[in-house]
């Protein structure tokens, strides 16, 4: 049966729905600084039409904008059905600060809008234009659920909703949207049953291909089949409980800082390893300070972080959806010298690599797809693995890009707190800046500007342990210019 009507979601996909609950809200978001520039009204506002122009005029190209889920009879999977009731002001919000607006006052905005669940009966975005800002600037507040991408994905759709080119014109008549009609429960039902009916055929064809892209088809089997196991052995053994652990509540903190690439490539090359070692080791700098100013012995805590490693093929740029599979990884808390502290998480990220532990959350997802809803919920859950916190860090443009020639500053990316989790910590790097985003608990992590302080400090300590200069690891250059 051709699937013209609807497209089903991943077993990765549906497990971040499974994942969501009253406090546990999965939606990825950022909140983006610009420079109000040609946007700026008479009254010093934001032009929000040409904005809603704008994003009008790309919609087309991210089909997920006007879809909404369906489910499917029985087997209670979800769906992707066109939204024929879709309204864009629905998604795209105006709001204010009031002026002059400080950055601390859009954390707080950031935060509490952070709070609110999406609306699971629309599309599964929202956009929260805000005027008012210091420094005529405006902000941008996106949240977009997990269901839909994952951070490269994310860093893609960025690239479609802005332009480099700050000279950028809306097209004039963007092509009609028609929504397709909805499939009816009887044809959802048909349609999953032929889905299930073709899943040996397709594990045939997998097979084949994995034979043709591998030398020794038995040695790649023993692979994955111990990079399942060692996931499985992770998700038996608990991590520490720690005061950054506890029952998740349904509002946040929101907080961030500023770094610069260069001086962050510069540690990098002065201790010979990835971008990735060094965030995980001034992660662990951090948390080590948090745990003693919580009166907590880092020495007695297994610390626990899951690191997202994209599975993305070269023919999966600008999909929507998730490829991405993770690692877990122990930092080495208990180390107070950041150069040791390096060395050890260089060598368990080199381990991990060589082990292919990420094969370990493809093949739970892979067998997912096999399951009920139950089996796929508790899969979804082992995948994740017991953890205590997730640092995910996505690389994006490097080069400046505008919204209809005003320019985009900054970004602050959120990732969703798990059960369990009171911190989230992603970065992402855009234009020579490297921005960190503190998600936090409201309730457990009331403090945390320290941690976010600690993450400062510690790479700080790393750029003099390189010998490199000045970290530049700060948000003055997002305060306004005087004068």
């Amino acid at each position: 049966m051709a699937h013209y009507k609807y497209e089903r979601l991943s077993a990765q996909d549906a497990s971040f729905l499974l994942f969501e609950t009253q406090n546990v809200h999965m939606h990825i978001a950022a909140t983006q600084i610009f420079e109000l520039g040609p946007l700026e009204t008479p009254d010093g506002g934001v032009d929000i039409q040409t904005i809603r122009r704008a994003t009008e005029a790309v919609l087309h190209l991210i089909p997920r904008y006007r879809q909404k889920l369906a489910w499917i009879p029985f087997f209670d999977h979800p769906v992707w059905v066109d939204d024929s009731d879709f309204n864009l002001d629905y998604h795209i919000r105006h709001s204010a600060l009031p002026r002059p607006g400080r950055i601390e006052q859009l954390k707080r905005l950031s935060a509490r809008l952070m709070s609110i669940p999406l609306d699971r009966a629309r599309p599964l975005w929202e956009t929260w234009v805000i005027e008012g800002l210091e420094g005529n600037r405006f902000a941008v507040i996106t949240k977009i659920h997990h269901c839909m991408l994952d951070g490269e994905a994310g860093a893609d759709l960025a690239q479609i909703l802005m332009s480099p080119d700050p000279r950028y014109r809306i097209p004039e008549d963007p092509p009609a949207y028609i929504p397709r009609p909805a499939p009816t429960p009887l044809e959802l039902f048909r349609g999953e049953v032929a889905f299930r009916a073709s899943l040996p055929v397709q594990a045939i064809r997998d097979i084949r291909n994995l034979s043709r892209q591998t030398e020794n088809l038995r040695d790649e089997i023993g692979i994955r089949a111990r990079a399942l196991g060692d996931l499985v052995g992770l998700a038996v053994r608990p991590p520490s409980e720690t005061p950054m652990n506890a029952d998740v509540g349904p509002h946040r903190n929101f907080d961030w800082l500023t770094m610069d690439l260069a001086a962050v490539k510069a540690v990098r090359r002065a201790f010979g390893c990835t971008v990735n070692d060094v965030v995980l080791t001034v992660v662990t700098g951090a948390v080590r300070r948090f745990l003693e100013r919580r009166r907590v012995r880092p020495d007695d805590v297994e610390f626990r972080v899951s690191a997202p490693v994209s599975v993305r093929r070269d023919v999966e740029r600008g999909d929507m959806g998730n490829h991405v599979s993770a690692w877990i990884v122990e930092l080495p808390i208990g180390e107070s010298d950041p150069r040791k502290q390096l060395k050890a998480i260089h060598a368990a990220t080199q381990d991990l690599k060589a082990s292919k532990q990420a094969l370990g959350v493809e093949m739970m997802m892979a067998a997912a797809e096999w399951s009920p809803g139950v089996l796929l919920s508790l899969g979804a859950r082992a995948a994740s693995g017991p953890i205590n916190m997730i640092v995910t860090n996505v690389p994006g443009p490097q080069f400046p890009l505008y919204m209809t020639g005003a320019k985009l500053l900054a970004s602050f990316p959120q990732v969703p707190l798990l059960k369990g989790t009171g911190v989230g910590v992603a970065l992402f790097s855009y234009d020579g800046k490297v921005f960190w985003g503190f998600n936090g608990d409201y309730t457990s992590m009331p403090d945390l500007e320290f941690f976010r302080q600690y993450v400062e400090d510690a790479f700080t300590q790393m750029c003099q342990a390189a010998d490199v200069g000045s970290p530049q690891a700060s948000v003055r250059e997002l305060r306004p210019k005087q004068g």
